[in-house]
């Protein structure tokens, strides 16, 4: 027998193991107020972004993340056009309706993080969060136009920037 993941090997980890909990699992979670709840997807939708930039996925203006709010559930939250991720606050962050208005926040919308976003919470109301960062790596195989490996889709239709929910469906 030369491998160890042989199948008539007994198994090495015991089935009576408890399942380790990690602060992300649900119920782990504290039971929250709507306000507590709003504040809490802001401070890490904030905090992403932040980690996002030390790990070099913030370029430019390329880039955006969004968490659906958890009252309007219609609404997210996303970052404003021309806002760097490394220096991304709860206080910047905007919440915008399904129709790419402003609810609260000052600062531009940026409409292709509008339209794609829109579309995936409205696709998939049992997500919160949506990150569509790029990196160097990334945009520099854009501009060339090939795909970067097989982590991602490449659309050789692409006619520029996405600015409204109809260029999706094209």
């Amino acid at each position: 027998m030369s491998t160890l993941l042989a199948a008539d090997q007994p198994s090495l980890v015991r089935h009576d193991t408890p399942v380790r909990k990690f602060w992300f699992d649900e119920e782990l979670e504290p039971q929250r107020t709507l306000a507590e709840e709003r504040l809490h997807r802001q401070q890490r939708l904030a905090g992403v972004f932040r980690l996002f930039a030390q790990y070099g996925f913030a370029q430019g203006l390329a880039g955006h993340i969004t968490a659906r709010d958890p009252e309007s559930t219609d609404h997210f939250w996303v970052n404003p056009l021309g806002r760097h991720f490394g220096r991304m606050r709860v206080s910047d962050l905007l919440l915008v309706n399904r129709h790419g208005e402003i609810v609260v926040g000052d600062g531009p919308v940026n409409q292709a993080a509008f339209a794609i976003h829109a579309a995936i919470h409205e696709a998939r109301p049992d997500l919160t969060p949506q990150p569509i960062p790029h990196d160097m790596a990334d945009l520099t195989h854009q501009q060339v136009g090939r795909a970067n490996g097989a982590r991602h889709a490449f659309d050789s239709m692409y006619e520029g920037l996405i600015e409204s929910e109809r260029e999706l469906l094209d």
